[in-house]
């Protein structure tokens, strides 16, 4: 950051580089924030613009919760039968459970083979089935009792017995899409801009999202529902540099992390979404449409002023420019077109137009980052979302649970912008990390009996990993140079895309043993904690914008 800049932050003292020898002597100083200074009036109001993009994809990441919750069911009565009282026809069909859910009290999926359309009323009450040599048969049609909400996805398309496994596959092909969005979208977004990527793919969730609540057939929905991960993760890694591009200083830590707010909000607003709204179908909806409010952002949010220059385009860039240092009160810079020149004279012809994905291996200093950051973001999204996308496993009211789990990442925000301007990133995110990982591990001698225990340390996991997750997209960002940046977090995103495919299926090994899961947990905090060390401070650095400057750091 420059003299300048730094004198200039919030004030309206001229900003003429002709008149500083400083900006003609640095190629690293950072020509947008001595123009427009490093945060001020337009940063904040875009930054808090921006932020709202996090509400409806955050709520497509977290709607099977809610949609798909645990649901009792049985076997439904033959036709004929409809008249019985369920519990009775439970107790006089159902066969025992099943031998690795001994909490059960009978097993759903099968019933005994024998046509109950041919007893009497008081020959099914009194029969014994379960004491004589009948064989059992699987059930073709259930009924479902009361759940979180009215109607599931569960009960419209039977996601039980042999079935009950393609709930985990709707959330995987969803993570799934989301890992590979998170690649496509950071390229795309190199090439075309920051601006056009968020809204085009803010247009496209909507329309997904709207006809994901109409959709008949589960085949199809899970199709949607790969797509929605696909432009969800656009919108948020779009909007997300967008915003660190636009501002400079310590304010990059400011405006990345804060950006994250609305996520513990969207947890909040949901519970109370899903706790009036009891159908699934009229949930996605209420999701969706609120979305089309920010389409009216196009005439508001600019392109990244960072990129364009990146990009050459020096007319474009100087109107924004000048736009924004009116609104920060900054003096007309008569010298906007020859600085953005001179810095952009710098940058090599191959670098703005023909980047692409090997370049983030081709450079060994590059490539070092590239791969810790992949076993960072893995490490980081495995503990936040195996926390997060599993609250009902930890026991108590689901929408309490919610709730409380936003609450805890509210302050983990704020605390982690308070640490980051006091010690850089990279201790924070390895102390953080290191932290849930080591609350995840201290459940681990405790039982099933000691839920409250299980449960603080989960949440001050969460707590943890919440700050983490704040920290890692902004020391990220800061670590990849413009011209890759978009394609580089994108990139780390596919890491972190594998951890959230994996997540899903969690819950399913505390079959084998309870605390298989936190283990696993705790496990990867830990490593994705170590790998940290082995990365460079990015504190009180200009933003790098292109690759010679990554790579001579």
């Amino acid at each position: 950051m420059s003299t300048s800049a730094a004198k200039d932050r919030g004030g309206s003292e001229s900003v003429s580089c002709r008149e500083s020898t400083k900006c003609e002597e640095s190629d690293s100083e950072d020509v947008v924030s001595r123009i427009i200074g490093d945060y001020g009036k337009w940063q904040l109001q875009l930054t808090f613009f921006l932020a709202l993009f996090n509400l409806p994809c955050t709520w497509h990441i977290y709607a099977m919760t809610f949609q798909a919750p645990e649901v009792n069911f049985w076997c439904s009565p033959p036709e004929g039968l409809e008249w019985l009282p369920p519990d009775l026809w439970r107790n006089i069909s159902h066969t025992p459970p099943l031998s690795h859910n001994p909490k059960a009290r009978d097993n759903p999926c099968q019933i005994w083979n024998v046509n109950y359309t041919n007893f009497t009323y008081d020959e099914l009450v009194s029969a014994d089935f379960a004491h004589k040599n009948i064989g059992v048969r699987n059930c073709d049609k259930w009924s479902y009792g009361e759940s979180e909400i009215d109607e599931t996805m569960v009960s419209q398309w039977n996601l039980v017995c042999d079935k009950s496994t393609l709930k985990d596959t709707a959330e995987m092909v969803f993570l799934a899409g989301v890992a590979i969005g998170g690649l496509i979208s950071g390229i795309i977004s190199d090439r075309f801009g920051r601006k056009k990527t968020l809204m085009t793919s803010l247009m496209l969730q909507i329309i997904v999202g709207v006809i994901i609540a109409f959709v008949p057939w589960f085949e199809v929905f899970l199709v949607l529902r790969c797509l929605l991960g696909f432009i969800s993760v656009s919108v948020v890694f779009s909007g997300f540099v967008l915003c660190m591009e636009l501002v400079g200083g310590k304010w990059r830590t400011v405006s990345g992390v804060s950006y994250l707010f609305p996520v513990p909000l969207s947890y909040i607003a949901f519970a109370g979404i899903a706790y009036f709204i009891r159908d699934w179908k009229q949930i996605q909806l209420a999701i969706t449409l609120p979305a089309v409010l920010l389409l009216g952002l196009w005439w508001i949010l600019p392109e990244s002023p960072r990129w364009l220059l990146a990009m050459g385009r020096i007319e474009e860039n100087v109107e924004i420019l000048k736009e924004a240092a009116k609104t920060n009160k900054r003096t007309a810079v008569q010298n906007i077109d020859k600085s953005l020149r001179q810095s952009s004279a710098e940058e090599e012809t191959d670098e703005k137009e023909n980047v692409g994905i090997i370049d983030l291996f081709r450079y060994p200093n590059i490539r070092k980052k590239s791969l810790l950051l992949y076993v960072i973001w893995f490490s980081v999204y495995f503990v936040y979302y195996g926390l997060v996308m599993n609250l009902t496993n930890i026991g108590g009211d689901i929408y309490v649970n919610t709730i409380i789990s936003g609450l805890v990442e509210i302050p983990a925000i704020a605390l982690s912008i308070l640490i980051l301007l006091k010690m850089g990133r990279r201790w924070p995110l390895c102390l953080t990390l290191l932290g849930s990982g080591i609350a995840c591990l201290l459940t681990l001698p405790f039982g099933e009996d000691r839920e409250v225990l299980t449960i603080t340390l989960a949440m001050f996991g969460k707590f943890a990993i919440s700050s983490s997750n704040a920290i890692a997209p902004v020391y990220t960002a800061e670590l990849f140079p413009t011209v890759v940046r978009n394609l580089g977090v994108g990139s780390s995103n596919v890491a972190a895309g594998v951890a959230l495919v994996l997540v899903p299926y969690l819950w399913n090994l505390a079959a084998i043993d309870f605390r298989f899961p936190m283990g696993l947990l705790g496990s990867f905090g830990v490593v994705g904690g170590i790998s940290v060390l082995f990365l460079e401070e990015t504190a009180n650095r200009p933003m790098l914008n292109t690759l010679k400057e990554g790579e001579n750091l």
